[in-house]
């Protein structure tokens, strides 16, 4: 606790001395105007600086509701990264003045020139310095606008191959598809949403995974996309599970009996749909007289802002017998927090939930958003020892109407039984 505390600290101290700096900057680029330098701004700047500091702290470590935390966080990063932007040209300006003041201490006096020689600057390189480090810094909020534009129903399809040593030969080769979050609440193009769910059958998956959050309160938002996601098909079936907000935790309803009903019409929509939904139980998939598990089990957050409906015990219940256990759980930190610990019969763990913040970066050899700050565990595939763990970024949004950097994702695996050939060896 201790050295969180001062970490904390350390960290809050950084970033308002390089608000400080920057404010400096700022003034610097607008020298000839008067706001910068108003008490008013002062108060503003600083006022915003702390408000969004201390949002970021609380978002990370304290217990607030979903979509503020989001927000805070997504607000505070992309602040940063102007930030981190504007302060080279800063620096440079500062070094720049720096060696002007030596050489003027080294130089020897010389005889003026007359009044009619200076011929002044167009534009101080002070000023242009700082107005060119704004303009670079601007850049990020380009981006955001373009994530709202496009990258919301920008889906991308994510190929996977999953090495499973006691797959049985008939499963070999199987093509699973996974698609994750949808939340119907959110959407405003359904034509876009369809093209996304036409990717996703043109890759003829054998088997389909969703991994919760179909709405994002209640299950009335869902009625408008019924008829697309009932276009969800796959020979060996579709099955599905339900995440945190399915069950409308955030919504206030008028009384229990209403909440109750609400979750139920939600399992008559996956059922109306073709959906198998899996609450907490398991069934049994069988190709050429050999079978797998695949399990499904209810909410479970290691996190205390999120619930735990699930019960692995019932999940896995008659189970023991099958070779291989696929497990659909919308929340990653259940992985870390009780599968690995205690279920080690489970091969793969399917999970959705964190949508990379739908801000940060991901290349085939890089990734970053904000959200690994909250989940070790945030997006693609994960080992440990004999068990592996996947995390779709999501189909949908929340909260921000947008993705940059992080974009809808549909992921499609290959199941195979041999190891590649660099595991194979000893």
């Amino acid at each position: 606790m201790k050295g969180q505390a001062f970490t904390i600290i350390l960290i809050g101290i950084i970033l308002l001395l390089a608000d400080a700096y920057l404010i400096g900057g700022i003034r610097a680029a607008f020298k000839k105007r008067q706001f910068p330098y108003k008490k008013s701004f002062t108060i503003s700047y600083w006022i915003a600086s702390l408000l969004l500091i201390g949002g970021m702290f609380l978002s990370i470590y304290v217990k607030i509701p979903v979509g503020v935390r989001a927000g805070f966080l997504m607000v505070f990063f992309l602040l940063l990264i102007i930030k981190v932007t504007f302060l080279p040209f800063i620096l440079a300006d500062d070094v720049r003045r720096l060696f002007i003041w030596i050489s003027r201490r080294n130089k020897k006096p010389t005889t003026p020139l007359p009044a009619s020689a200076h011929k002044g600057e167009a534009i101080p390189r002070s000023e242009f310095l700082m107005k060119a480090g704004l303009i670079a810094g601007a850049v990020p909020l380009a981006s955001l606008g373009y994530g709202i534009i496009s990258g919301a129903y920008d889906y991308h399809v994510r190929y996977q191959t999953l090495y499973l040593p006691n797959l049985p030969k008939a499963f070999d080769g199987i093509k699973l598809g996974q698609i994750s979050d949808i939340h119907s609440g959110s959407f405003y193009n359904k034509k876009a949403v369809m093209g996304g769910v036409e990717m996703l059958l043109r890759e003829k998956p054998d088997l389909i995974f969703f991994t919760g959050d179909l709405v994002n309160h209640k299950t009335d938002e869902v009625y408008g996309y019924q008829d697309i996601f009932s276009k969800v098909k796959a020979p060996l079936g579709v099955y599905s599970t339900l995440g945190n907000h399915d069950y409308g935790d955030y919504y206030t309803f008028p009384n229990d009996n209403y909440k109750r009903k609400n979750l139920e019409d939600l399992k008559t929509v996956h059922k109306n749909m073709g959906w198998d939904l899996l609450t907490n139980s398991n069934r049994r998939l069988k190709v050429n007289g050999e079978e797998i598990g695949i399990l499904g089990m209810e909410n479970w957050g290691a996190l205390s802002r999120f619930p735990k409906y699930g019960r692995m015990d019932l999940t896995i219940k008659n189970t023991d017998d099958l070779p291989v256990k696929l497990l659909l759980s919308h929340d990653p930190s259940h992985w870390s927090a009780e599968v690995l610990p205690k279920y080690p019969q489970i091969d793969v763990m399917f999970s959705g939930h964190t949508h990379g913040m739908q801000f940060g970066v991901r290349t085939p050899g890089f990734q970053w958003s904000p959200v690994e700050y909250i989940y070790k565990e945030w997006a693609g595939l994960y080992h440990q020892n004999n068990q592996q763990l996947y995390v779709n970024v999501g189909y949908g949004f929340l909260g921000f109407p947008g993705r940059v950097g992080i974009l809808p994702e549909i992921t499609i695996f290959e199941l195979r039984s041999a190891a590649p050939p660099l595991l194979n060896k000893a």
